[in-house]
């Protein structure tokens, strides 16, 4: 494209977005105002190209979404073909080939016992089928108290109204009201100050289910890392300790595995660290990688709950649920897994993350880092002569928002938390690239600190 052209379009696409867009998580009147947005045209491998033929690492997988990195040839073929063959179809009480090997593929990779597939859209929607399964569970089998959910403080869990009622960041909650269910909040006490301060957080849990197990359908964790949180990493024993007050006192655990799964954590799911089996387990973002899908498995117990007559069914569903497209999208993603061995890059690409981080801990105006697997993250505190509003902590500060600005002028995407900056990179980045996007995170954090 001639680069008038380019110019062009770009000034009409900018235009048009800032007349007709409602962006997600975005403050609306400063954006039309103040925000000269990037446009993306493309994108191939761990890049990003905007409007103006300039590249930038992604550096957070689009929303923790393209693992296998963007435009991978083989999705792109299973894409196309399955579209060709049947583009769509219904699952309600048929079925299609897709839908149903991809159900035995997830079954075999999924921790022992989750034998059971619900397909569903997004991680929001996973998390409502499970909420949905856990609560008519506990009725049809005779315990109808069993209705109060716990979740974390800290928690996210999405944004539909189930799973941002077990969400536990006021930010995402807000407008909500007295729209919730009945729900217990704990908090994870230490929030990363060691392995000591989280026993007080697990105690806690631990007594209360001893004391209210009659009443709790379900425990619902994200496993070991709290991404929307400010990627806090949790103590695998944490984890532990919460599945052994479930197993004993009859109370369902529901494992959060959007971000975490598919290998983010350095395993294929975050329980495994924990050595945890959820009774049912939701996963999303990279599962189909290109197109929005979503499952729900659940063990033996948990479906065998729904057997018997038309009552007991789980009237729940949407209308791309199970889709062909996405379905033959999910099983070329586990093949690829399989093939390029994509864990194992993940094992010799973790260390330089972490390497990079313990770097940048020094840096003046750092107060925490952390890494697991493929993520890193560094809360920062702005120089005590900003006078920016909320600059000096929490989602509404500004720093991070200084770091992204810097990345860009260096080639990097880093859309911050707050005042929390992280990278959480494709799995397939190569060592190359990984270096030069640390090299980049590193210089920007220090750019913006000074």
């Amino acid at each position: 494209m001639r680069a008038t052209g380019a110019a062009e379009m770009r000034a009409q696409t900018v235009a048009l977005d800032k007349r007709h867009v409602w962006h997600p998580y975005t403050p609306m009147q400063q954006y039309i105002a103040n925000v000269d947005p990037l446009v993306i045209t493309r994108a191939k491998g761990v890049y990003l190209e905007d409007a103006n033929g300039r590249r930038y690492i992604d550096g957070n997988s689009s929303w923790w979404v393209a693992a296998l990195g963007h435009g991978h040839p083989r999705l792109l073929r299973a894409l196309a073909n399955q579209a060709e063959m049947l583009a769509h179809c219904a699952l309600g009480g048929i079925t299609h080939e897709p839908a149903a090997k991809l159900a035995e593929e997830l079954v075999a990779v999924a921790p022992r016992g989750l034998n059971h597939v619900f397909y569903s859209d997004n991680g929001s929607t996973a998390i409502e089928v499970a909420v949905r399964m856990a609560g008519q569970m506990w009725q049809q089998v005779g315990q109808p108290r069993k209705k109060r959910f716990v979740a974390l403080e800290g928690a996210f869990h999405g944004d539909t109204l189930g799973a941002a009622c077990l969400g536990g960041i006021d930010v995402f909650r807000g407008g909500m009201g007295g729209v919730t269910f009945d729900l217990v909040r704990l908090p994870v006490v230490g929030s990363g100050q060691g392995d000591g301060a989280y026993a007080a957080g697990y105690e806690a849990i631990v007594d209360l289910i001893s004391r209210c197990s009659d009443e709790i359908a379900a425990v619902v964790v994200e496993p070991i890392v709290q991404g929307a949180a400010g990627m806090r990493i949790v103590p695998p024993e944490y984890l532990k300790q919460v599945s052994n007050a479930c197993a004993q006192h009859d109370v369902l655990l529901i494992a959060d595995e959007v971000f975490s799964g598919y290998g983010r954590t350095g395993a294929m799911w975050g329980c495994e660290h924990a050595g945890v089996v959820p009774d049912i387990m939701c996963i999303g973002k990279a599962f189909a990688s290109i197109i929005p899908m979503a499952a729900t498995l659940a063990s033996d117990r948990v479906f065998e709950a729904f057997l018997g007559d038309k009552s007991r069914a789980l009237y729940y569903g949407h209308t791309f649920s199970g889709n062909p497209i996405g379905a033959a999208l999910a099983r070329e993603v586990l093949a690829i897994y399989r093939d390029e061995k994509v864990l194992e890059q993940v094992a010799r690409n973790a260390p330089v993350i972490a390497r990079a981080f313990e770097r940048i801990s020094a840096i003046r105006g750092v107060t925490r880092v952390r890494s697991i697997g493929m993520i890193g993250a560094a809360d920062l505190e702005a120089p005590v002569s900003s006078d920016e509003s909320g600059a000096r902590g929490g989602y509404f500060g500004e720093i991070g928002w200084r770091v992204y600005e810097e990345g860009l002028k260096r080639g990097a995407y880093l859309r911050p938390l707050g005042s929390t900056v992280y990278v959480a990179p494709p799995l397939v980045i190569s060592e190359r690239e990984l270096t030069e996007l640390m090299t980049i995170f590193e210089e920007s954090v220090r750019a913006a600190l000074k």
